[in-house]
């Protein structure tokens, strides 16, 4: 009963404040910025679910230049983890479904999310070309899930090459980002949601400049390790 409440708290939240934000923003238009409003609206849920977050190596981020942040995808929780670390200029990748529900959908497409068909390829190499140009245009940062799909288990899936393709086409660093487990406090397999605390680490930038698309493969790889380690260690 507690975990079925504390997730309607959790989705409830966020209906509400896409209910609240979307006039705010529409009368502003679809613009990067007003991703400042939807963290700061989201940002009070760590409180309202009882996670404490506490984060290492939020330093690296703070460089002028656009870049990519990949990070490990366990649940809905990564929401909050998302908010507590996204810079300024920074826009999600997310799945396609998400533009379709409804008002938060809605209010992610406003705050200039990128929506992405992952079963269709060739829609997804046209976004990724699109978004490596503006990145380097707008100085935009990106942020990707790019095991795909929401993990729960003690290892990570592995890597689709979406975002590593875009940071070596944009000649951008890739900056890692790993979110410690959440099996202490939730699990949706056992129907857990108590209050506890999160890690998310930042690791060092990995740099693609002077990288082509040969090279990608093994990049992907590269971060994927750097990642598991770090996740294993925070285990």
């Amino acid at each position: 009963f507690h975990y079925f409440c504390k997730v309607a708290l959790f989705n409830g939240w966020i209906l509400l404040m896409a209910t609240l934000l979307s006039p705010i923003v529409a009368f502003r238009g679809r613009s990067v910025e007003n991703m400042k409003i939807l963290r700061a609206v989201i940002l009070p849920l760590k409180h309202i679910c009882g996670i404490k977050i506490q984060v290492w190596g939020s330093e690296h981020l703070n460089i002028e230049e656009p870049y990519v942040i990949v990070c490990n995808h366990q649940a809905s929780l990564d929401l909050m983890g998302m908010v507590e670390i996204i810079p300024d200029r920074c826009v999600p990748i997310a799945k396609k479904e998400l533009k379709y529900m409804g008002t938060v959908g809605w209010a992610c497409w406003l705050s200039g999310i990128i929506f992405i068909d992952r079963r269709r390829r060739e829609d997804a190499i046209n976004v990724i070309s699109q978004m490596a140009r503006t990145m380097r245009h707008e100085n935009l940062r990106v942020l990707i899930f790019p095991e795909g799909t929401r993990n729960e288990e003690k290892s990570m899936l592995p890597f689709k090459r979406g975002a590593f393709h875009l940071a070596v086409q944009a000649q951008v660093p890739i900056f890692p980002m790993v979110i410690s487990p959440y099996r202490d406090f939730f699990s949706s397999k056992d129907k857990k949601f108590t209050s506890g605390t999160c890690t998310i680490r930042i690791l060092p930038k990995v740099e693609t400049q002077g990288l082509s698309q040969k090279d990608v493969p093994e990049l992907t790889e590269t971060v994927r390790q750097a990642m598991a380690d770090a996740l294993a260690e925070m285990s």
